[in-house]
């Protein structure tokens, strides 16, 4: 019994160990062989508040690639350098967590300072930085999702700064984006005979969505389940398992994840019901290039393939992802660091 029992206070104590290491030993990324490389976490004080940026490269005479994530709210900073190895060869990949969202996220951001006109403004003040820091005229922009719409906005105001424009999973149009999801998720559950599903989908209605967070929640979850969002990765498990295994981030960065998650959603979600694109910017003054997802039901593909059929650019391509959903770049990495690689020597 004795023995028992200093079995478990050593477990316990191994566990209380393992839990504040988890929770409190500062964040780091990796290094990368080579006396010109660059690897580290940075925090930048951007549009009044502290924001972190993720910077990693093999050669800093590379010219720079900064992401922006989707949601708003879904950061990538704590699994991004599992997809992106073979762009660390040719770029300065930098990845950001966003105001409100990730290791950028503060109880302390008014939520007045939640939109569009204030991201452009953090976006712009970043690639400032980013210029000045490594001696650059101009960058490559990567937007995915709700990135894609702010990057729009980023290069129809300041084309001067951006070589390129990497569009992923283009939001095109705020209320036909949902309208042709929940058709699709109809249409799949009438055809498997979902009652749940149908019963969940009646009772949210048609877009525009009444209760914009927990309706669109209920949509997302269906549009999962029949493939329209993910179909060769799980993001969310990626997010779960590096908050407590990848040196990204800490098990406080994870807790800041859930909660910058749900203050971005109530203060966002929604916002982009005035959207149309095709509308209000049929025309932009950098190349563009349009990775779209066979399967991509959360930004319809069809809406992005309308778009960039009349979208007038200085040069426009679309690339299929013919195995992918909404996360072309993670789904198929290897094609979507060719990709750019081939839009950086097309640019040199």
């Amino acid at each position: 019994m004795k023995r028992i029992n200093i079995i478990f206070k050593i477990t316990l104590i191994v566990l209380i160990i393992f839990l504040l290491l988890v929770l409190f030993i500062p964040s780091r990324t990796p290094k990368i062989e080579g006396n010109n490389s660059v690897a580290l976490i940075e925090k930048v004080e951007i549009g009044g508040i502290d924001q972190y940026i993720m910077i990693r490269g093999r050669n800093i005479n590379n010219p720079i690639l900064l992401f922006l994530h989707g949601g708003p709210g879904y950061s990538q900073i704590s699994y991004a350098r599992k997809y992106q190895e073979e762009l660390e060869d040719g770029f300065i990949v930098v990845n950001w967590d966003q105001r409100g969202s990730g290791k950028s996220f503060s109880l302390n951001i008014p939520k007045e300072t939640m939109n569009r006109e204030r991201f452009i403004e953090d976006g712009k003040d970043l690639i400032d930085y980013l210029c000045k820091k490594y001696s650059k005229e101009k960058i490559y922009l990567a937007g995915h999702s709700w990135g894609s719409e702010l990057g729009l906005y980023i290069i129809d105001l300041y084309p001067e700064k951006i070589a390129a424009f990497i569009s992923i999973g283009q939001v095109v149009n705020g209320v036909d984006n949902e309208t042709v999801s929940y058709d699709y998720v109809l249409e799949m559950a009438k055809k498997e005979n979902n009652k749940k599903a149908l019963k969940d989908l009646e009772k949210i209605g048609r877009p525009p969505y009444k209760n914009v967070v927990s309706d669109t929640v209920i949509q997302r979850k269906w549009l999962d389940r029949y493939g329209g969002v993910e179909r060769k990765v799980n993001t969310l498990k990626d997010i779960i398992l590096s908050s407590i295994f990848s040196p990204e981030y800490t098990g406080i960065d994870g807790i800041k994840f859930a909660l910058g998650s749900k203050f971005t959603a109530d203060t966002m979600w929604g916002h982009n019901n005035d959207l149309d694109f095709i509308r209000d910017l049929p025309e932009v003054k950098v190349p563009i290039y349009f990775c779209v997802g066979r399967y991509d039901y959360n930004t319809p593909s069809v809406l992005v393939e309308n778009y960039y059929n009349h979208i007038i650019a200085p040069k426009k391509e679309i690339i299929w992802f013919e195995e992918s959903a909404h996360f072309p770049h993670f789904e198929e990495p290897e094609k979507f660091a060719q990709l750019a690689i081939r839009i950086k020597e097309s640019n040199e």
